[in-house]
């Protein structure tokens, strides 16, 4: 093959410092939006983004030539530094440490879209750090 061919699809969940419960209705569209920015800006196709009042979920396209660490500081960071600009939340605004990303395959797209869609009427039954759990057991990760 003369040239790469490189299609990653990502799923990444990460939360508000602390699970405060910041992501309000009132927010939420400008919220997702500077985090839909920071994607761009670091050449990742976003196609959904949805999530609850203390954490967000992104199914995105990886930029080929970036770490997913790379990506998701700058995402995160720049998200948290225009959030706190635009003085759109009364407190001072931070995301969590850490993130979750985890590959999906092509056939699973609609699955993780539907998943990401439904994510307040989900929260309805599980707490975020529950989903996490049950994530990281999903993916083999608990034990890391």
């Amino acid at each position: 093959m003369a040239h790469s061919n490189i299609k990653m699809w990502t799923h990444s969940i990460f939360g508000t410092k602390n699970r405060q419960k910041l992501i309000k209705p009132i927010n939420e569209n400008t919220i997702h939006n500077l985090i839909k920015k920071q994607f761009i800006e670091e050449d990742c196709y976003v196609d959904i983004i949805n999530g609850t009042e203390n954490h967000i979920h992104v199914l995105f396209l990886l930029h080929p030539d970036l770490s997913i660490r790379k990506i998701m500081k700058q995402v995160k960071g720049g998200s948290s530094y225009e959030i706190n600009q635009l003085d759109i939340i009364p407190t001072k605004f931070n995301w969590q440490i850490g993130f979750g990303a985890y590959s999906v395959s092509e056939s699973h797209l609609e699955k993780i879209r539907q998943y990401i869609i439904n994510q307040k009427e989900h929260h309805k039954t599980m707490t975020f750090q529950e989903e996490y759990e049950k994530f990281m057991k999903l993916y083999g990760l608990e034990n890391g």
